[in-house]
């Protein structure tokens, strides 16, 4: 089975954050989420959060996926945290899959992971001018190779079932996308007959 690890900084986009790990583990896959310091986060929403375990005793084991959920102040205390720095560069150069969503590909980009590579985040979370070298996309998720990308809170469910889809296999991710009992979606939203506004 599938180990990943999700790391919950102060500040973390909670939508993001609990999207990812609930339906990762509707798929069967294990997920740890850590704290950077001991205790409850408080997400950017003022949610609580209560994390598996210290960041600390997370890096005891091994994962075969990082994903860092986005949100501010979270994304830039992920990227000022030099723990996490370290093994997203020990885990690419094990060839092991690294995924961030919203303000948090920037993450991915400070650590060199996207050096040539097509990413997207949230608007203006990427930029041309401070990473040159990132080929930047609007599509809600991309993946380059065994790095994966998507938008924001909107798009978390798309992401986290693409996350699904490489660590289990499609079919997985389509019993779990049943589940969830999506609505059909006609240009990104749900159109009027679905919607009941009595």
């Amino acid at each position: 089975m599938a180990r990943v690890l999700v790391p919950l900084a102060s500040g973390c986009e909670e939508l993001e954050a609990v999207t990812v790990i609930d339906l990762l583990r509707r798929a069967q896959i294990e997920v740890v989420a850590a704290g950077l310091t001991p205790g409850p986060v408080r997400g950017s929403r003022g949610t609580v959060l209560l994390p598996d375990c210290t960041l600390e005793a997370a890096l005891q084991q091994d994962y075969d996926m990082i994903v860092l959920p986005g949100g501010q102040p979270g994304a830039t205390n992920l990227e000022h945290d030099t723990r996490i720095l370290a093994l997203l560069k020990a885990m690419a150069a094990a060839g092991k899959f690294t995924a961030a969503i919203c303000a948090a590909p920037k993450v991915l980009a400070v650590a060199g992971l996207l050096d040539g590579k097509r990413a997207t985040s949230f608007p203006g979370a990427l930029n041309a001018q401070q990473f040159p070298n990132v080929q930047l996309e609007t599509r809600a998720v991309v993946r380059d190779g065994q790095v994966f990308t998507s938008r924001g809170p909107g798009t978390a469910m798309d992401f986290a079932l693409a996350l699904i889809e490489v660590l289990a296999d499609r079919a997985t991710r389509d019993q779990v996308e049943a589940g969830l009992v999506r609505p059909t979606t006609h240009g990104g939203s749900p159109s009027l007959t679905e919607v009941d506004f009595s």
